[in-house]
């Protein structure tokens, strides 16, 4: 009987040791991601709610920097460099801090992103960009402070903060025609030579058109006459077509490129190729 009430308190202890209670968090945690352009943005921040409370000149005072909503900082990430208040923001993320003012506010990206809350000390340096901004009066009240991405186009658009009767929008710029201009370019050159060595791999991997493979292939170092892993695929492709002279050809090309590159790796697999196929 003993042991039975030793084994009934060890099994509650394991109970109570591990259980974890869950209940909602006052400030709940938000994620956000949006496509401006062809540029990515993603934001993360907490979410505190109004409960009764004056917010803005009080539970936040004016003229002070503020995490701009609770717990850990908010973070901003952009995919692209960015334009915000005519400053070039490199691609990154970013503390998103703000100094609310009643009629104006002062809205930074600073560099130090992993902050809980405010960093221990401000450090001016590590703003990348700031914005001064306006203040709009909402006729409806916002209970539960909420960020947005507002007035997309497709070369930019505003980072929206909302609570109580209060609104601000931070503008930033996209390099949209940029990235679309180079892609467009890109695609109307045609395919690389990385293109063209990726589908012979393919195709001589899978036994698949062998001819193809080697019109591929023969393009791909066409283009890319160093390139000693292109020769070397092409090596392989020409023999197992058994194009034996070409296969030669093309593996004395890999090697001398490769004891260039000193990558030993491909001389090895170069010289095993070319003794297999009878040249010493």
């Amino acid at each position: 009987m003993k042991n039975q009430v030793f084994l009934f308190i060890a099994l509650l202890s394991g109970v109570w040791g591990y259980s974890q209670i869950q209940t909602p968090q006052p400030s709940p945690y938000s994620e956000m991601t949006q496509m401006v352009g062809l540029t990515e943005v993603k934001i993360t921040y907490s979410r505190p709610s109004m409960k009764g409370r004056t917010i803005f000149g009080d539970l936040v005072p004016y003229d002070k920097v503020w995490r701009t909503g609770a717990n850990m900082n908010t973070t901003v990430s952009f995919s692209d460099p960015v334009t915000v208040g005519g400053t070039s923001l490199a691609a990154g993320t970013y503390a998103l801090y703000t100094k609310p003012g009643m009629n104006q506010w002062e809205v930074y990206f600073y560099t130090d992103a992993n902050n809980g809350g405010l960093p221990r000390e401000w450090d001016e340096s590590k703003i990348a960009a700031k914005a001064s901004v306006p203040v709009y009066k909402m006729d409806d009240t916002v209970e539960t402070f909420t960020i947005t991405v507002d007035d997309l186009t497709n070369n930019g658009a505003s980072i929206g903060i909302l609570w109580a009767d209060t609104y601000v929008g931070v503008p930033f710029g996209v390099p949209t025609a940029e990235k679309a201009k180079k892609s467009i370019e890109a695609v109307m050159a045609g395919p690389s030579g990385n293109d063209y060595f990726s589908a012979a791999s393919y195709y001589f991997a899978e036994g698949m058109d062998l001819k193809k493979a080697k019109e591929w292939i023969d393009k791909a170092v066409s283009m890319n006459p160093d390139a000693f892993w292109m020769a070397r695929q092409q090596s392989l492709i020409y023999a197992k077509l058994g194009d034996m002279k070409g296969a030669i050809a093309a593996a004395k090309n890999s090697l001398a490129a490769a004891q260039k590159a000193n990558n030993a790796d491909y001389v090895k697999m170069n010289q095993d190729s070319l003794k297999e196929w009878g040249v010493e």
